[in-house]
């Protein structure tokens, strides 16, 4: 992993902490808990994944895929679109999830 890379992961590690920190909200709720008699030991983990991106390979680049969610008869289904990145089709390849429209 290169320093550039730590130090932005760092970075983004101070900032989680910082926000939970100034959070009005989280600190209320400790007080109730406090005042309630009990002690509170918070403790968070977060799961950050990160993949690097292959030259020409543009993260708002995707292809727009209509789902059919098949639930209705065919004359009144209601499509979902969403827009999959090449990240996206990578993953859903490697789980053998194809999005394939059928012919009929």
């Amino acid at each position: 992993m290169d320093d550039r890379l730590k130090d932005l992961m760092k970075e983004l590690g101070e900032a989680i902490n910082e926000s939970l920190s100034d959070s009005d909200r989280i600190a209320a709720a400790i007080g109730e808990i406090k005042r309630a008699g009990y002690d509170v030991f918070l403790v968070l983990e977060a799961t950050i994944g990160f993949n690097k991106r292959e030259e020409g390979d543009d993260a708002d680049d995707g292809e727009t895929v209509e789902l059919d969610r098949g639930s209705e008869p065919a004359t009144r289904r209601k499509l979902s679109r969403i827009k999959l990145t090449s990240q996206d089709q990578k993953f859903l390849r490697a789980m053998k999830i194809s999005i394939e429209e059928e012919k009929h």
